[in-house]
C-alpha cells in the first residue's frame, strides 16, 4: 500500500526543472520543535523559491557538526547552540570548511528570571529585583508560607548551576527566598502553567524560546545592570565560583551553520539562509502551538507561512517570495 503524501510533501518529491541552478542542498532535520521547524521552513523555501534540490536528513548537535566538519554534510544545520561547541566549530572555520551563517534568533537563546504578567500589572515594580526583594511576602514557599520561593532549575542542569550564583549574587536570601528545585523539566514548566490557570504568583528561572513562553505572558526581571560575557562565563557557569557578581544573561549563541561549499556554490540561496531570524516570541507562540496541535515539522512550517507571511517574505527577494506563495 502506498503512504499517503501531505501536499507538502508532493512539492518536495515534485522534479525540478531548474534544480541545476543551486544544485543538491542537504539540511539537518534536528529532533525538537523549533530545530525540525526551521529545517522544513528552509526546505520548501530553498527548494520551490531558489530551485535547489533540497533533502532534510535526520541531525543532533554534536554528531551534525562533527560531520560538517570533516565530511562537509549535510550542508545547512538551521539551529545550532554553539556556546558549548565553540572550539569544534571555530576549527571547522578556520580549515575553510564552515561558515557561521547567522542568527537563528534574532535575539539569540534569552534566559531570565521571569514572573507572570498579571502579577506585574498588579504591582509594577516587580519588573525589577529590588521590587521582587521588597516584596518577597507576594512569592510564598509552597512548604512553608514564612519563606518565599524561587524555582531554580532541576539538578544537573547547567542553568542550575548560572541560576544559583544569580540567586547568591543577588542576595535574595537575605529577602526571605529559598531555592525550590521542580525536580525534572516538565515540572518546571508545569509549575508555570498551575500558576497561571490559577492567577498565583511565581517567580524563577525560565528561558525562551520555548512553548511555555509562547503560551503564557512572562515578564523578565530587570537585574538593573548590563550584562558581564566573561564574568559570566568565568564564574557564574563555573560550579566551584565562590564570588559571583549581579551580571544579566548574556544572549546564548544560537547559529545557522552552513558548510563553505554550499556559500560558494549558492550563493543566492546562502544570502536567505543568512538573512533569516527567528524572534524569539514568534518562534515561542509556534512551538507552543506545534505542542498543542501535536504538530510535526512539516505541518508547522505550513502554519508558520500562512500566519506569518509578514515575516518570512522580508528574508527573501519579492520575486522569490512570489514563487513560494504560488507553491503554497
Amino acid at each position: 500500500m502506498l503512504a499517503r503524501l501531505t501536499p507538502l510533501a508532493l512539492l518536495v518529491l515534485s522534479p525540478l526543472a531548474n534544480a541545476s541552478e543551486c544544485g543538491d542542498v542537504t539540511i539537518a532535520d534536528m529532533n525538537w520543535n523549533s530545530a525540525t521547524l526551521m529545517a522544513h521552513v528552509d526546505q520548501f523555501i530553498l527548494q520551490n523559491g531558489y530551485d535547489c534540490n533540497a533533502e532534510l536528513v535526520p541531525g543532533d548537535t554534536m554528531p551534525t557538526g562533527v560531520s560538517m566538519t570533516e565530511k562537509g554534510e549535510p550542508d545547512i544545520a538551521p539551529e545550532f547552540w554553539s556556546n558549548s561547541h565553540k572550539e569544534m566549530l571555530q576549527k571547522g572555520v578556520d580549515a575553510g570548511k564552515l561558515r557561521f551563517a547567522g542568527k537563528a534568533f534574532a535575539e539569540g537563546g534569552e534566559e531570565g528570571f521571569w514572573v507572570p504578567k498579571y502579577m506585574v500589572e498588579k504591582h509594577p515594580e516587580l519588573a525589577t529585583i529590588e521590587g521582587i526583594k521588597a516584596n518577597a511576602k507576594l512569592f510564598p514557599h509552597p512548604e512553608d508560607d514564612s519563606k518565599s520561593a524561587f524555582m531554580t532549575c532541576p539538578s544537573g542542569w547547567t542553568c542550575q548551576i548560572t541560576a544559583g550564583h544569580l540567586f547568591d549574587a543577588l542576595n535574595l536570601e537575605a529577602s526571605g527566598f529559598e531555592l525550590v528545585d521542580p525536580g525534572s523539566g516538565a515540572a518546571l514548566a508545569g509549575s508555570i502553567a498551575r500558576a497561571y490557570d490559577r492567577e498565583k504568583s511565581w517567580f524563577g528561572y525560565y528561558w525562551s524560546p520555548t512553548p511555555v513562553l509562547g503560551r503564557y505572558d512572562m515578564v523578565k526581571v530587570d537585574f538593573g545592570v548590563d550584562a558581564d560575557p566573561a564574568h559570566y562565563e568565568s564564574c557564574i557557569t563555573q560550579e566551584d565560583c565562590t564570588n559571583p557578581k549581579v551580571t544579566a544573561y548574556p544572549p546564548s549563541a544560537v547559529n545557522t551553520i552552513t558548510t563553505e561549499s554550499f556559500a560558494q556554490k549558492s550563493p543566492a540561496a546562502y544570502e536567505y539562509i543568512a538573512n533569516r531570524a527567528y524572534a524569539n516570541a514568534d518562534m515561542s507562540a509556534m512551538m507552543a502551538w506545534m505542542e498543542e496541535n501535536q504538530a510535526d515539522g512539516e505541518i508547522a512550517a505550513l502554519e508558520f507561512f500562512e500566519s506569518y507571511p509578514q515575516v518570512w517574505t522580508q528574508w527573501v527577494p519579492a520575486d522569490v517570495a512570489d514563487k513560494v506563495k504560488k507553491a503554497l
